[in-house]
């Protein structure tokens, strides 16, 4: 299997077999993904690693709800511990294992948390015992742990990890780890992955309706955003993992749903990580669920809020009072507290809830549901990032048995407990070999360590750009932590086709610099350009739109509540490419 670079040409193809698929005399696909979120594509890479003909499509970019806002962590979910969740806790834990032994290793890697103790006695035997029950699990579930154990810690100790902390804020301190991933891009290379073993991907197609014969759905209505073009997909089963918007996609059948999803805002802030001294990530108990300052290279992401969401799913807006809160719970702990001066970055995410009897969204399971809604439709919903691969797993498997009965014969089980993802075969021997890719490439050991975590065995890929244009070794300018060979690379491997899809996703300029990015916009622009065939005009805009985009957030992020956030958010309305096909006009 050979990395299958997602370009132009690549979509292009991808487009042209999605068609294909509806014309007379063609075979159906065997399966089409609505969805481009990490569920969406583990189910892509799912259904093709099984023997399946597969489609992917995506309204926007890889990763561009809520699978590029989460708190970017691979975790079991301590708090679930306490509410007796243990069979989602010990999933997940499994699931933590498998990604940093196995299957993205280079994407994701273990940090360390304090777990601050506030009264002596009985709480560190609580939550010692809570925390070795973590550890217990992950070894049970099967897999290797892939993270260190847990340690107990006196006050002096923990203070000595994390200098930051108030003197008062604690009498001791458990220290355990968890797994950390950079999500926009795993959910990416989930999609590369997924295209290299022949699925058809495809960015900027939105899903404007559902074909029918009977009860039977047998394919979908899309539009390419890009070119304006409306066309048919026929598949023998449809899977909606649409996360936050399956209602909304669901309703295109005119049937209702066996169950709903209810969207809960979580709001996260990034500062840098000179403003809290300290070694290890923060979970910290509030009101109605636990905070984590979790450590992000040179940053710090300090989150989450937990609120109910019923306004614009496309763009979540964070408002005053969620920074506010989350400065408030996090100052409490701290000896210097920080300001709405020290605030980097701030994004806010929709987590997709099985919508329960609870009007508390911290209360609403973290489980997943599948169905089929109707024939020759599978709805997928809820769960949590860390769990996805168990989801695909199980909607693959519920299109599958249906497919099966269709086809008459058997299809082959999920294998893709054994599918690592690209880069991730080949990576200890490459981070073993770092110093020699230094002294070889030019770059600093730094960069090359940077570069290994972003792309694992994929490096050489972007280490050849370097070689054939030497100017892409240096950094990009106001944000330089990142090199211009990344920016190219983003479009020509990555399936970046918009500079917010490379500023916000691709890489994090948006959020891990105090200008978000404005400073960069211009240079990357004209990075992106030649590749992606921009004219002087298509370049004009994309950097009116970023502009306008981070003005809006700024803009919503004085406001007092979500109302009044989210009307200034949609402000600045989505990208819309110049057009050359028919909508021209």
């Amino acid at each position: 299997m050979r990395p299958l670079a997602l370009d132009r040409a690549a979509r292009a193809d991808a487009l042209a077999a999605l068609r294909e698929s509806a014309s007379d005399g063609a075979a159906p696909l065997d399966v089409l993904v609505i969805g481009g979120g990490v569920v969406g594509a583990g189910c892509a890479l799912d259904a093709a690693t099984r023997g399946l003909t597969t489609g992917l499509v995506e309204a926007r970019d890889l990763a561009s709800g809520t699978s590029s806002r989460s708190s970017k962590l691979i975790h079991g979910g301590l708090r679930y511990l306490e509410m007796l969740d243990f069979a989602l806790v010990a999933e997940a834990l499994a699931e933590r294992s498998l990604l940093v032994e196995r299957l993205a290793p280079h994407l994701v890697r273990p940090i360390p948390f304090l777990y601050p103790l506030t009264h002596r006695g009985w709480e560190r035997a609580y939550a010692g015992t809570g925390v070795a029950m973590y550890d217990s699990m992950a070894l049970l579930s099967g897999k290797a742990r892939g993270v260190p154990r847990h340690r107990h810690l006196t006050r002096r100790k923990a203070l000595r990890r994390m200098p930051a902390l108030r003197k008062d804020a604690l009498v001791g301190a458990i220290e355990y780890y968890d797994g950390q991933v950079d999500d926009a891009r795993h959910t990416m290379m989930l999609a590369r992955t997924a295209a290299s073993y022949g699925a058809h991907v495809a960015t900027r197609t939105r899903v404007t309706g559902m074909l029918r014969e009977g009860e039977r759905v047998t394919g979908v209505v899309v539009r390419d955003l890009e070119a304006g073009e409306e066309f048919e997909i026929r598949a023998s089963q449809v899977v909606n993992a649409t996360g936050v918007w399956t209602d909304e996609t669901q309703a295109m059948v005119g049937e209702r749903g066996q169950f709903h999803v209810r969207a809960s805002k979580g709001v996260h802030l990034v500062v840098p990580r000179d403003r809290i001294q300290g070694e290890s990530g923060l979970i910290l108990r509030t009101e109605k669920s636990v905070l984590f300052v979790i450590p992000w290279k040179r940053h710090w992401i300090i989150g989450t809020t937990d609120t109910d969401w019923a306004l614009s799913m496309d763009h979540p807006a964070a408002s005053r009072t969620d920074i506010d809160y989350l400065l408030e719970h996090v100052n409490s702990v701290l000896a210097t507290p920080l300001t709405h001066a020290d605030v980097e970055g701030v994004y806010a995410g929709l987590r997709p809830l099985l919508r329960g009897e609870s009007e508390a969204t911290s209360t609403l399971s973290r489980e997943h549901a599948v169905s089929h809604a109707v024939p020759g439709l599978v709805v997928v919903a809820g769960g949590k990032y860390t769990t996805y691969r168990v989801m695909a797993r199980d909607a693959i498997d519920a299109a599958a048995d249906a497919l099966g009965v269709r086809l008459a014969r058997a299809i082959p089980p999920c294998v893709t407990e054994d599918v690592p993802l690209l880069g991730a075969d080949g990576f200890a021997g490459l981070w073993n070999r770092r110093g020699l890719l230094a002294r070889r490439s030019g770059l600093h050991e730094v960069r090359i360590e940077h570069l290994l975590r972003r792309y694992g065995a994929l490096v050489e890929e972007v280490l050849a750009l370097i070689e054939a244009d030497p100017t892409l070794a240096e950094p990009v300018g106001g944000a330089d932590d990142y090199l211009r060979a990344e920016i190219v690379y983003a479009v020509t491997h990555e399936g970046a086709r918009h500079l917010d899809d490379v500023l916000t996703r691709r890489t994090r300029i948006s959020i891990e610099t105090f200008d978000r990015g404005t400073a960069s916009v211009e240079e990357v622009a004209r990075l992106v350009a030649g590749p992606l065939g921009w004219g002087a005009e298509q370049v004009a805009r994309e950097v009116e739109h970023y502009l306008a985009r981070v003005e809006a957030e700024r803009e919503s992020q004085t406001m007092p509540d979500d109302e009044t956030a989210d009307a200034a958010r949609m402000g600045a309305p989505d990208v819309v490419p110049v057009l050359e096909g028919p909508l021209a006009e």
